[in-house]
């Protein structure tokens, strides 16, 4: 019997991990499953020109898995090391092996390297309208808490943020010095945090580049930062052709965020605009509730929404004093 034929359980399948021969198979499974279950018309070309899983096997190619039967790929899925924070997915199946245990089978590595990195808090995000995939993730200790709204709005040109650095555009010692200060400011949002993963993989996979925002009165900006935004651009990208894409940003909290925040948002559209990219994307969690308010007065519109999932159920950097952008897709 094939794979395309089998239909028996998780007996017949095997997890390993995601090599580079499979990605062109595995990029194909995980845009047919999300077009099959969102009823998108023509699911394999679900997701356009942005790529989820070429990026994130790159960035970490031992925390990304495949399952397969009889050899072939059949579903995928990936963990993120964010320091004290971990998340994972996007998790995809074939569709024609759903409710075969195949997901189940998958998210035991990812489970695995969660525990070998030592992260605390732990989310995912998933569809907020399905019983099936909450229970699935409320088995491994996941709890569904606010929704996370991805959300987008046109470029404008914009007059030059102060105090904007590139990370791209330092030498190799002062992006050293950066990533120092980048960890120092998401430490400030919640301990351990660190994006240094991110900021180096988007540089090196050439996906776009991380903006800078320096303290006021820093100068070089050895002082901190108020800000910083890792932003995916263009096709090739977890942001697609034509779009800006946030993974994540943040602002140094206390007083004055919401401040540092609309100037974090000015300094992102200023990228996209560099870029020539005509949309900005971002995902906010609504218990942020003041950066959803400012970002929804700016002109961002939800076209997508969804439910972010934590272990343990503790809202970590969701909650209403928080700017920060992301939504652990």
């Amino acid at each position: 019997m094939s794979a395309a034929q089998r239909t028996g359980g998780v007996a017949s399948v095997a997890v390993r991990p995601l090599v580079e021969p499979d990605l062109d198979r595995a990029d194909q499974i995980f845009r047919v499953a999300f077009g099959t279950f969102l009823g998108f018309p023509e699911p394999e070309t679900f997701f356009g020109t942005a790529d989820y899983v070429r990026t994130r096997w790159a960035a970490d190619p031992r925390a990304a898995f495949a399952a397969t039967v009889e050899g072939e790929v059949v579903g995928t899925n990936f963990a993120a090391d964010w320091g004290s924070v971990g998340y994972f997915g996007p998790l995809t199946v074939r569709p024609d092996l759903w409710d075969q245990g195949i997901g189940r089978r998958l998210m035991e590595p990812v489970m695995a390297c969660f525990d070998t990195w030592g992260n605390r808090h732990l989310g995912l995000f998933t569809f907020s309208h399905s019983p099936k995939h909450l229970e699935l993730y409320r088995r491994y200790g996941f709890w569904p808490r606010f929704l996370t709204a991805i959300m987008k709005k046109q470029v404008s040109a914009r007059a030059p943020v102060p105090g904007r650095l590139l990370y791209g555009e330092l030498n190799a010692a002062e992006q050293a010095d950066a990533l120092s200060l980048c960890g120092a400011l998401t430490e400030s949002v919640f301990e351990g945090l660190s994006l240094e993963r991110e900021i180096v993989a988007t540089q090196a996979q050439g996906l776009g580049d991380t903006v800078l925002l320096e303290g006021a009165g820093s100068g070089s900006g050895r002082s901190g930062l108020d800000g910083l935004a890792v932003c995916h651009c263009g096709a090739g990208s977890e942001a697609g052709e034509d779009v800006c894409f946030v993974k994540f940003g943040a602002v140094r909290p206390g007083p004055g965020a919401a401040d540092r925040f609309g100037r974090l948002l000015d300094a992102c559209e200023q990228l996209a605009a560099e870029k020539g990219l005509g949309q900005l994307d971002a995902g906010m969690n609504l218990a942020r509730e003041d950066a959803y308010r400012r970002m929804a007065d700016r002109g961002f519109r939800t076209w997508l929404q969804g439910v972010t999932m934590h272990r343990p159920n503790e809202s970590g950097y969701s909650h209403p004093d928080a700017y920060v952008i992301d939504d652990w897709r």
